[in-house]
């Protein structure tokens, strides 16, 4: 296991060995993704955004078009009350 101390500041060094696998440089983007209550996923931004997918699993439900612009409509009316 690949271990890491926090700074004072709230920083880290990411050991080499997850730099390399992760292909990540100075100045890329991370991002920390929360996969269940106190535990998360240390993912490189870095990525084509076709390599997300199925990350969280499949879908749960399929939405159309039409059903999200009446979501979108709704929580608009509901906000300008």
């Amino acid at each position: 296991m690949t271990t890491a101390t926090l700074s004072s500041k709230g920083q880290i060094t990411i050991p080499i060995e997850v730099r390399t696998e992760l292909k990540v440089n100075t100045g890329d983007r991370v991002e920390f993704v929360q996969i269940a209550p106190g535990r998360y996923e240390f993912v490189a931004a870095t990525r084509d955004i076709t390599e997300l997918k199925g990350m969280f699993g499949p879908a749960q439900a399929m939405v159309t078009l039409e059903d999200m612009d009446a979501a979108v409509a709704q929580a608009s009316a509901a906000a300008a009350r």
